[in-house]
């Protein structure tokens, strides 16, 4: 995915686990730990989504947000420890997007950066790879003209599949994108049976195995 994220956040440890999860997650993130970081970033390149905390050294994160906002509509996900009613306000009264509190579950966090990217349309809609197409918000795949009828954590495995064609995505990957950091049961069997079980709807086999890394789809023309 071309989709590239600022993310704004002082604590090193937080920034770099989210930083982390993002980019597992197929996006490109710039990181930065203090308010005049951000702001050279946010000028110097363009960004799809920006994550941005609060209480920042040098610039706040509300400065920041007025500032973006005087040049940017890209959505701005607020992330701060602060969970009362009157900075929720607040960041809203200045055109954040969301607001999400400290401490949270990546899962979470993601899902949350997904549905702002879907609408804002950095997201498409439809993705197509070759003779297969893949309707993200109706939880519908075609390949042709011909429904797949796939499970949930089928669509969602095929989804990321498609989102990120032709690129190898490790067991791992997978797994933290389908089932989440908090999935407890056997992570790697999960994902080989759930493939096994596509690639038995799929007509043909476009999922390749990179043997002890993860899995590919390849793109089938027609």
């Amino acid at each position: 995915m071309d989709i590239r994220i600022l993310l704004v956040e002082d604590d090193e440890h937080i920034c770099n686990a989210v930083r982390a999860f993002l980019l597992e997650a197929g996006y490109q993130v710039d990181a930065c730990l203090d308010g005049d970081e951000a702001h050279i970033k946010f000028y110097e390149n363009t960004y799809q989504l920006v994550i941005l905390d609060i209480l920042l050294p040098k610039m706040s994160g509300y400065e920041l947000l007025k500032e973006f906002r005087t040049s940017s509509d890209a959505p701005v996900l607020m992330m701060t420890a602060l969970a009362d009613d009157a900075n929720q306000i607040r960041a809203f009264d200045a055109e954040a997007d969301d607001y999400v509190t400290k401490p949270f579950k990546m899962r979470i966090l993601l899902k949350r950066v997904e549905a702002l990217l879907r609408r804002s349309g950095a997201l498409a809609k439809e993705v197509r790879c070759g003779r297969l197409t893949v309707l993200p918000e109706d939880f519908r795949a075609f390949f042709d003209d011909s429904e797949l009828l796939l499970t949930l954590k089928e669509f969602e495995i095929l989804t990321l599949l498609t989102q990120n064609a032709n690129m190898t995505l490790t067991h791992e990957t997978i797994l933290y994108r389908v089932w989440g950091y908090d999935y407890d049961g056997d992570g790697r069997g999960s994902v080989h049976t759930h493939i096994k079980n596509l690639r038995a709807k799929l007509p043909v086999n476009i999922i390749r195995t990179v043997r002890g890394v993860g899995y590919r789809l390849e793109a089938c023309e027609a």
